[in-house]
């Protein structure tokens, strides 16, 4: 994570989406599995560590600090760092973070309750004693961290300013309100437990999908284990339609994949024998066998894991900012609390000392950032878990500000704004009935595993079940030739007419569209076209990107230009352009920059990766899409749907409207309490309500951002489910 007080703050966040995978996450391997995913170990917002792990084992470069979602924090904020080598918990309450408070307010009640009624034995050692007790229940840890820190240098904290107020509280006989003070103070943090936890888990979630158990082969005998316990030469059995949990090499093959979730891929990939294989990879199709040459936590789906533990390490300026500003203030008002008790003795003539440092006291109670410093990172990391349970997953809480700001949105046509799967979409028959033709046609394709015969099978269905086909022969590079129902059927491109001396129309060399032709007994017969079309949210998503204030809408593809604009033009996209290599569409993105427009570049292919690096904010559209491009992208949309640029907007803006109330009311509150404590018009409840209260209404409205509906205006929800496919168009060959 860049240095906020850094100089060189900007240029690290700028650079910050090129950090390599092998450098993005600070975890242990077994935080890399579903399980620890799920195991809160203390907040960890960034900027605000309260706890120390160990880190042995995992290089980090000079330079680069990173935060995890496991509580491992190895950048100090400003004035809000809790030593090196020491945790800060909430007590001695175990598995039970709230014994102990609960423990500490029973006592603050019955003590008030004592003194109320004015119990004769509630006095002297016995009083002090049961606050005593009270206090160092909830209090002990925060002096400690208090005391730690001071040899690093980070003194100016919020545990110096609550240990020096409770103390003098205790130390002015005011024992309930110190009690008071340090308890409300620690069930702000554990509500801020809750907050980050819940958070933690919705962004894990949505990567939890590494395979739970595995069948692995050992001593000729299958055993039924959990990934983690799989080591690196063992061989692993996969059923058919069983997801691949572990890297390795087909043991024998050939075998088919569904590999959509890894490389966006919709059309299955064959492998053979010594192939590798990808934990993620479905089997489709016959019982196989892998050798395992990775283990769990090394797998490409970990990596991506690790990707998100890093996901809180970027800092949006708005953090930035207040930790800037907290790394000034805290000294600042310690200062000022320091002369609030020494100048009236020189200017009030009934100066009395216990007065005016119970008003210091109150001043730093009150000053205390803690409602700044949790709940301003805590918004941005409410607006990530948000955006993941809508299937988005930000890559920093600075691009959820970037995302807000944009004006100009650039996507790719295959598998962005279309389905990347191919679909019959006109048949012209000539000499034959249109169902006749079909029968034919799609009878033959049934004996061709190619990705246009499927998609010619699919929309025939049950019309060629039955029929007869035989003597199938496939001419590579052309097509099929067999006899179907006692006829002789050619199927294929037109070099398979041109070569059979079967004469076509001219006309049919000039569509555009991948093209099935046909020749039934020796005659031409007709033509299916094939396309790949646009998702079924593609047009909302346009309108919605328009409504919502983007004022340049643009397609760049590598596809033949006159797709690329017909699909334009059915879409509403007023610009696009084909035809176009890696280079030509960094370039078009290029200019759009220098005319000074904030873009972003919504692509899923590797070859979209150097223009999804170019971008403001890279958008990879995909599942897990393909390396390079989810290891530049930005924000990665799992669930395939175009339409959630937009609601990765509304989710931006709500984070920022919710941050920025957060500390409009910390400053208000605290402003005003401040001058009243200055003034001695303002206890030490009314100092608990400015810090703790105030941090607890930000943490709950920052905690609103996950409970909002961002679901698409006008609609009962998320858009229909699509498949989760990128690929490049194919011909038929």
């Amino acid at each position: 994570m860049p240095d906020p007080t850094s100089p060189d703050t900007n240029e690290e966040l700028n650079t910050a989406k090129q950090v390599k995978l092998e450098n993005v996450g600070a975890l242990s391997r077994d935080q890399l599995t579903p399980e620890a995913a799920t195991e809160p170990e203390g907040h960890d917002v960034p900027g605000h560590d309260h706890a120390a792990h160990d880190h042995s084992g995992h290089h980090h470069p000079a330079g680069k600090k990173v935060v995890d979602l496991g509580g491992k924090a190895a950048d100090e904020h400003a004035g809000h760092d809790h030593g090196d080598g020491h945790g800060h918990d909430h007590g001695p309450a175990g598995d039970n973070p709230y014994l102990w408070p609960g423990v500490s307010l029973a006592l603050l009640l019955a003590g008030i309750a004592l003194d109320y009624f004015g119990a004769a034995w509630f006095t002297g050692y016995v009083r002090l004693v049961w606050y005593g007790v009270a206090f160092l229940l909830v209090g002990w840890k925060v002096i400690r961290s208090a005391v730690q820190s001071i040899p690093s240098g980070n003194i100016f904290n919020e545990f110096l300013l609550m240990s020096i107020a409770t103390l003098g509280a205790f130390a002015i006989g005011e024992y309930p309100e110190g009690v008071a003070v340090m308890l409300f103070y620690t069930v702000g943090e554990l509500f801020q437990d809750a907050a980050v936890n819940r958070a933690k888990r919705s962004i894990k979630a949505l990567l939890e999908i590494q395979a739970t158990e595995v069948t692995v082969i050992r001593q000729g005998q299958t055993v039924v284990l959990d990934p983690k316990d799989v080591i690196v030469g063992d061989t692993i059995e996969v059923k058919p339609g069983e997801k691949v949990a572990l890297d390795g090499t087909l043991a024998k093959g050939p075998a088919s994949f569904n590999t959509s979730a890894l490389t966006g891929e919709s059309v299955p990939q064959t492998k053979q024998t010594g192939e590798p294989v990808l934990a993620g990879m479905v089997n489709l199709e016959n019982l196989i066998q892998v050798a395992v040459t990775a283990n769990y936590q090394d797998t490409k789906l970990a990596k991506i894991l690790a990707m998100v533990q890093d996901a809180v390490g970027r800092k949006a300026k708005t953090q930035q900012f207040i930790t800037k500003f907290a790394k000034v203030y805290t000294p600042i008002v310690v200062l000022l609390a320091v002369l609030l008790v020494a100048v009236p003795y020189f200017v009030v003539d009934d100066y009395v000392f216990r007065t005016w440092l119970y008003r210091a006291l109150v001043f730093l109670v009150i000053s205390c950032p803690c409602a700044l410093v949790i709940s301003i990172p805590l918004g941005y990391f409410g607006g990530i878990g948000a955006a993941s349970k809508a299937g988005i997953l930000f890559k920093g809480s600075n691009f959820l500000d970037t995302m807000r700001e944009l004006d100009t949105v650039v996507m790719d046509k295959t598998g962005t704004l279309t389905q990347g799967v191919f679909a019959v979409q006109q048949v012209q028959p000539v000499g034959l009935e249109e169902a006749q033709l079909l029968r034919l046609v799609g009878a033959l394709e049934t004996k061709s595993t190619h990705p246009i015969a499927k998609a010619v099978v699919t929309h025939v269905e049950a019309a060629v079940s039955g029929v007869p086909v035989e003597n199938v022969e496939e001419i590579a590079g052309h097509g099929l030739r067999g006899n179907v129902d006692g006829r002789d059927v050619l199927a294929g491109n037109t070099k398979l007419l041109t070569k059979f001396n079967v004469a076509y129309p001219a006309e049919v060399d000039q569509i555009q569209d991948s093209i099935v032709v046909a020749a039934v007994d020796g005659k031409y017969a007709g033509y299916l076209t094939v396309a790949d079309a646009p998702k079924e949210d593609a047009a909302r998503t346009v309108q919605e990107l328009r409504a919502d204030g983007i004022t340049k809408i643009v397609m760049l593809s590598g596809d033949k230009d006159s797709i690329v604009q017909r699909v334009a033009k059915e879409l509403g996209i007023d610009e696009a352009h084909g035809g176009l290599l890696p280079e030509d569409k960094a370039r078009y993105v290029q200019e759009y920059k220098d005319a000074g427009r904030k873009l972003a570049f919504v692509g899923d292919g590797v070859n979209d990766a150097p223009v999804v690096a170019l971008a403001d904010v890279g958008i990879a559209m995909g599942g897990l899409g393909s390396d390079a491009t989810i290891e530049t992208a930005d924000v990665v949309i799992q669930t395939d749907h175009p339409s959630k640029i937009a609601t990765a907007r509304r989710i931006a803006r709500a984070t920022h409207n919710v941050v920025w109330q957060n500390i409009w009311l910390a400053f208000i509150v605290k402003g005003i309490v401040l001058v009243l404590g200055a003034g001695g018009l303002a206890t030490m409840w009314e100092a608990v309500f400015a810090d703790v209260g105030v941090a607890l209404l930000a943490i709950l409205n920052a905690v609103r951002i996950q409970r909002m509906d961002y679901a698409t205006p006008g609609t009962d929800g998320p858009p229909p489910a699509g498949p989760a496919v990128s690929p490049a168009k194919a011909t038929h060959s």
